[in-house]
């Protein structure tokens, strides 16, 4: 067997379907089947079930994938073991980081990363945080910046900073001129949510947990409206569609002349955001390098945690 044919399995195992794992992992699909063929009458095994829609994971089939995987891992760690040897901080780092963080610390981390550490490029994905724990979990991520809680992997997390959150209203909202709103105020408006998937719907969602029973009920969709992203959210605000709750980090640099953000009183809500690492993954100067390139930014209003 070779490292390649291992490749091959955990792909379909991940992705499910012969086609989408060839493409994920570059090669034609007759090549890709031919080499798990191969793989499968060596072992003298069945991995998959061939279904009419999709790919199943036979039992045998899962243990064996998962030992693959840890093969794969431990191959990569003889490559960054070498590359180490020479610069910990020389190569690509593959980061992740969901959609909630990425518009709002990206511009700032990027340059600062260029700055510190220019001989370590940062290949981004934004994805949910389900997506991206498995991409951690398969080593086609290094690391990853989400909010907690998630799901507990058995990763290596590093705090980075709590953000606070305030509310978003229309300029025109009777609530616009004040200083300070509490969460049990804004039960009676209309509120503006990010569609499930997004961690940080489930945030607004313990600020204000009367709108839970909105987002699954039909009679609801009076009470609460979904967006895509939360600057789609903000304009909706703007155009006086409600209400919602957002970062800190997502303030305009300048202020918006048609939506008011009003700070929480407290407890002021807030989310942890974390780094998030394999503990197998063995270039630990690179993790420090991406801290160390976070903490250079402004990161305004934001409590920096360095425990």
């Amino acid at each position: 067997m070779t490292l390649t044919e291992l490749k091959y399995i955990v792909a379909v195992a991940r992705e499910r379907h012969f086609g989408r794992a060839a493409e994920a992992c570059f090669v034609s699909q007759p090549t890709l089947s031919v080499a798990i063929k191969k793989l499968e009458e060596e072992l003298d095994v069945k991995l998959f079930e061939r279904g009419a829609s999709e790919v199943s994971v036979t039992p045998l089939g899962e243990e064996i994938v998962r030992q693959a995987q840890q093969v794969i891992e431990q191959a990569q760690a003889i490559r960054e073991i070498a590359k180490r040897g020479k610069d910990p901080v020389s190569g690509p780092l593959r980061m992740g980081v969901i959609y909630t963080i990425g518009p709002y610390l990206l511009p700032d981390l990027v340059r600062s990363a260029i700055e510190l550490v220019p001989q370590m490029p940062l290949m981004i994905q934004e994805n949910f945080t389900v997506k991206l724990l498995e991409s951690l979990r398969t080593g086609e991520l290094d690391c990853a910046i989400m909010a907690e809680p998630f799901p507990d992997t058995g990763m290596a997390v590093a705090p980075l900073y709590d953000e606070p959150f305030l509310a978003a209203v229309p300029r025109s909202h009777p609530l616009a001129g004040r200083e300070s709103v509490s969460a049990e105020e804004l039960k009676t408006e209309t509120m503006l949510l990010l569609g499930t998937g997004h961690c940080f719907r489930d945030h607004v969602l313990e600020v204000c947990p009367e709108y839970a029973r909105f987002s699954s009920d039909a009679e609801g969709i009076r009470k609460s409206f979904e967006g895509s992203s939360l600057e789609t959210i903000k304009y909706m605000v703007a155009a006086g569609m409600g209400v919602t709750v957002v970062p800190q980090l997502s303030l305009p640099a300048e202020p918006d002349k048609h939506v008011a953000y009003i700070p929480f009183t407290e407890p002021v809500p807030t989310r942890r955001v974390v780094l998030v690492w394999r503990r197998t993954f063995t270039r630990y100067e690179a993790i420090a390098a991406l801290r160390n390139a976070i903490y250079a930014c402004a990161l305004p209003g934001v409590k920096r945690l360095t425990a």
